[in-house]
């Protein structure tokens, strides 16, 4: 497979402190590539250095064979980057925004009202060509966002979390888009901190503190789970989470939504033995069984375990 980005040891500083601290990854041509992380672990800072818009403090970066480090204009007409805040104008309608991005980039006049009209029907922005940029929902604006970046026709697509803030259908929506791109051989990388969205991803990278602390295939991935893990359904989540941290044979608890997570190190034989300690403390317990964990889980159990730290 061809490569389409590499990094080696990629360093980014502010003030002597590292953003980003020595990155290293490969994603091949084709391939919807998920970096994945909480807030402030590094993936802006690494998609700006992806995109040469900022200079890494040290390490070297490749995109389609491009040195970025040494010169970052020679990628600008084959990679997209849409950051968090895109810089949409309010006051101009949707076919105004894109014509504007068209003279930006330089699209020849005689391909650029095929090229427009392929992307609001691709967006599914037609019914809102005359629509003020600034009166379009959230899931609109990313949509149209999204179209004046693909302007250029760009081989390499880096979106900084694309659907925060947009509403479950939107954010369907938006990822529909991005498989189709993908079917049309476009590469995407996509950093977002939604494990649901990782799960969507060809290969997807684990980021925190400036660190990738795995990478691979989401089933790869959970393979690394350390231990199993027990679903536990009550109405005592904080209470059970509380009582069963310092529970032998407990290797972690947390809560994910209305349910308990519990890392064991055999599920079967710890079932007794949790609803024990919870009944015997007045708590009831509406179900308890083992599950395979999800991205989540093993994000947090990585993070518990010193070699994941």
């Amino acid at each position: 497979m061809s490569i389409a980005i590499e990094t080696r040891n990629l360093r980014r500083e502010f003030n002597g402190l590292a953003a980003v601290d020595g990155v290293s990854l490969t994603v091949y041509e084709g391939e919807i590539f998920g970096l994945v992380g909480p807030d402030a672990a590094g993936k802006t800072t690494t998609l700006r250095m992806l995109s040469g818009v900022m200079r890494p403090t040290s390490g070297e970066l490749y995109v389609l064979a491009r040195d970025v480090r040494a010169d970052p204009e020679a990628i600008k007409s084959i990679v997209g980057y849409m950051p968090q805040t895109f810089g949409l104008y309010g006051e101009l309608t949707v076919l105004e925004n894109l014509e504007f991005y068209a003279d930006l980039y330089q699209v020849p006049p005689e391909v650029r009202p095929e090229r427009i009209r392929r992307l609001l029907a691709f967006a599914r922005l037609e019914p809102f060509v005359g629509r003020l940029a600034q009166k379009l929902s959230g899931g609109m604006r990313q949509k149209l966002a999204l179209a004046s970046v693909l302007i250029p026709e760009p081989r390499v697509l880096l979106l900084d979390e694309p659907t925060s803030g947009v509403d479950p259908v939107s954010r369907r929506d938006f990822w529909r888009i991005l498989y189709d791109l993908n079917t049309q051989g476009v590469t995407l990388v996509v950093s977002t901190p939604y494990m649901d969205e990782a799960e969507r991803c060809t290969r997807v990278a684990f980021m925190f503190q400036g660190k990738i602390i795995a990478a691979g295939a989401p089933d790869e991935l959970r393979k690394l789970m350390r231990g199993e893990l027990l679903e536990l359904d009550t109405p005592h989540e904080r209470r059970a989470r509380s009582l069963l941290a310092d529970l032998p044979g407990v290797m972690g608890v947390e809560i994910f939504g209305d349910r308990v997570h519990v890392v064991v190190e055999d599920a079967r034989s710890m079932i007794e033995p949790i609803c024990d300690a919870l009944v015997a403390k007045g708590l009831r317990v509406t179900k308890i069984e083992p599950i395979a964990p999800g991205l989540e889980d093993v994000f947090v159990s990585l993070l518990r375990s010193p070699q994941g730290a």
